[in-house]
This record gives C-alpha cells, sequence and structure tokens, in this order.
C-alpha cells in the first residue's frame, strides 16, 4: 500500500486532489495549515489533517499542492525528513524549472500538469461541459515529467497522476524545460495575452456601437468555427476576404519577432516572476 503526504490538502487545488484520491488504492494522509482548509476537509470530505511530521513518516510519496511561489520553502522545510528514494510530486514545471526543490540526488522528482478539458470535445453530459477547468466532470489530458529518479518512477507517477486529474484521456510524458515552454510559454503568455487582447477588442466594438451580446455571439460563434479550420478539426479553407484580413491584421497585431518568447531566456525570466 503507497502511502501519499497531500501538503496543500485543504487548498484550491489540494481539495480536488483530496476529492478524487477517496476512491484510490493509496492511503492519504491530508497535510492542511490554515484553519479554513482544515474545516474544509473535515466538513466537505470528513477527513482530519495531520502534521507534516506525522504525514512524512514513512511515506512513500508527497504531493506538494501548494503555490508555486510557496513550494520552494516546503519543499526546504520537509528535506531533512525525507527518506531516500521518497517520491515529490509537484503539480507545476514553474518552481522545479526555476531550482527550488533541494538538491537531493536520492529523491525523485515527478511534475505533472493538466492540458485542462480540450475546445473541441465530445462531452454530452452539461456538468461535463460547464467543468472547464477539469478533475471533475470533464475528460482531459495531461503531461508529466520524470525530472530526476530511476526510470521504473515514471510508471509510479503515472499512475498517481491519472487519478489526479481525473477523468483523463491522453497521458504525455514531456521533459521539464519541454512543459515550461507549454506553461507559462504557450498557454500563459502566447494564448492567455491573446485572449486578452480579443476580448479588449470585444469591448472596442462595443464601445463603438454594436450591442454587447451580439458581438459576443459573433465572436465566440467565430472562434469556434475558425479555430476548428486552423487547428484541423474540420476540413475547410478560409475565404480570400478572410485571408487578405489575416495577411494584413498578423503584422499589426504582432511583433515580427514575438516567437522570442520561447527562447530560455525569456521562459526562465517569466518563471523567475511567479516564483
Amino acid at each position: 500500500m503507497t502511502t501519499i503526504a497531500l501538503f496543500g490538502a485543504g487548498g484550491k487545488m489540494g481539495y480536488r486532489l483530496s476529492t478524487n484520491f477517496r476512491s484510490s488504492p493509496y492511503t492519504i494522509r491530508h497535510v492542511e495549515v490554515s484553519e479554513a482548509g482544515r474545516e474544509r476537509l473535515k466538513t466537505g470530505l470528513g477527513f482530519d489533517a495531520v502534521s507534516a511530521d506525522e504525514a512524512l513518516k514513512d511515506a512513500d510519496v508527497v504531493i506538494l499542492a501548494v503555490p508555486d511561489t510557496h513550494i520552494g520553502k516546503v519543499a526546504e522545510s520537509i528535506e531533512s525528513k525525507l527518506a531516500p528514494g521518497t517520491m515529490v510530486v509537484v503539480l507545476d514545471a514553474a518552481a522545479p524549472f526555476a531550482g527550488h526543490l533541494p538538491k537531493r540526488p536520492d529523491l525523485t522528482y515527478f511534475v505533472t500538469h493538466p492540458c485542462h478539458p480540450p475546445i473541441f470535445n465530445d462531452e454530452t453530459d452539461m456538468a461535463a461541459k460547464k467543468d472547464f477547468f477539469g478533475g471533475v466532470k470533464a475528460k482531459q489530458h495531461f503531461v508529466s515529467a520524470l525530472m530526476q529518479g530511476p526510470e521504473e518512477h515514471y510508471a509510479k507517477g503515472e499512475e498517481i497522476a491519472r487519478i489526479i486529474w481525473a477523468p483523463v484521456m491522453r497521458s504525455h510524458r514531456v521533459t521539464v524545460e519541454q512543459m515550461a515552454l507549454l506553461e507559462p510559454g504557450l498557454s500563459e503568455t502566447v494564448c492567455a495575452s491573446l485572449l486578452v487582447v480579443m476580448k479588449e477588442a470585444l469591448d472596442e466594438v462595443v464601445a463603438r456601437g454594436v450591442d454587447r451580446q451580439a458581438a459576443l455571439d459573433f465572436l465566440l460563434g467565430h472562434m469556434n468555427v475558425l479555430g476548428a479550420v486552423i487547428f484541423g478539426e474540420t476540413k475547410g479553407v478560409f475565404s480570400d476576404g478572410c485571408n487578405k484580413a489575416i495577411e494584413f491584421g498578423k503584422p499589426v497585431l504582432m511583433r515580427d519577432d514575438w516567437k522570442r518568447v520561447f527562447e530560455p531566456e525569456e521562459i526562465a525570466a517569466s518563471i523567475r516572476r511567479i516564483t
């Protein structure tokens, strides 16, 4: 029986994990320092939080479900209590990439992160359609990296990750460096920024007199069909007018050197800002 010490068990992410682990084959020891989090665990799931020392005793796996800015401090505080061979699971690449985990070559570091439910999906249940984050009703893919440790530990970490992010579809193996390219690079620096620009564009056409609901319906519908064509979800081609608009619009909206956000120094700087 694998014993898991779950740190931050009553927090935003930790509570999700605590919920998903209820029917798992693992023994879970819940660690939560905040009174609100401890009460949430007890009231919502019927679990009592334990001390870090109690949770770490003979633990096989330690999951740090705490904010990126706290991972280094929490890891440092428990380092001396981790036996050789212990697997430490982190739910985001930022802190590991930034070097905030203890220099302990005798520990296994496993990093995993959800892709979140895809825009193009086969969900038919309304609760699943409304589960935008994932890990409750909607199916999602996830990525994982074995940062250090014996190769056989990857399968062990992936098995745990499948429960953490359930219900799941595809599991992708990447490196920590590749995960950092995906986030913050692809998902936040690029995708989130462009979505914010689209929201600002929506506000602009509304300010110029278009009914807000009409503008929103128009934008979201076009995001659906344009995205389906661009990403190969359906066969189709754009009109000559659309292609001309893209040809003109892209250089107006984007700097010529925008892909520099994926350069190693830019990724490192972005991660430094959030950790």
